[in-house]
């Protein structure tokens, strides 16, 4: 049996992606709707994919725009609060991307009891806002350092 069968009790799984609207901070944020729109759209969202048969789900910061690679706190302590308020509603193994922040990734899984990250973990990139130069070893030690050794880290590969 793979890692991959003991989290998702599938072989090959459909992780299917949550998207949340932007946070405060974002450029995009709409105070109007505040973190109860936020939520809201990613219930509807959640209720959507699960019920389409997804084997999991990975909750992301997709309209944190433009993409900051050490995101601000704001960012991570709004998508744990809206996880937790989520919680309830979740069926499935679930995962959560802090665009393009590994180790604010890997802190809101431990966190939220999310079981796996996706991220840039390796690699040299000339990206849209620049060199972006990766640290696969200090990752790891923030990954330990933080008890998240649990969590599965799925990579970026170019």
């Amino acid at each position: 049996m793979t890692w991959l069968k003991d989290v998702f009790h599938v072989n090959k799984p459909i992780i299917a992606m949550c998207h949340f609207k932007a946070f405060p901070g974002d450029p995009g944020y709409d105070p109007q709707k505040g973190m109860e729109g936020i939520i809201e759209s990613a219930r509807v969202d959640l209720r959507a994919l699960e019920d389409g048969g997804v084997d999991a789900i990975m909750f992301s910061n997709e309209a944190s725009l433009p993409y900051l690679t050490k995101v601000e706190p704001i960012t991570t302590a709004c998508m744990a609060r809206a996880i937790a308020e989520l919680r309830s509603d979740i069926r499935v193994p679930f995962g959560v991307n802090v665009l393009w922040d590994p180790s604010a990734s890997i802190d809101l899984a431990v966190a939220t009891g999310a079981l796996f990250v996706r991220e840039i973990f390796s690699g040299v990139y000339a990206s849209d806002y620049g060199l972006w130069n990766t640290n696969c070893g200090e990752i790891i030690r923030h990954q330990h350092r933080v008890h998240g050794q649990h969590v599965k880290l799925l990579f970026n590969i170019v």
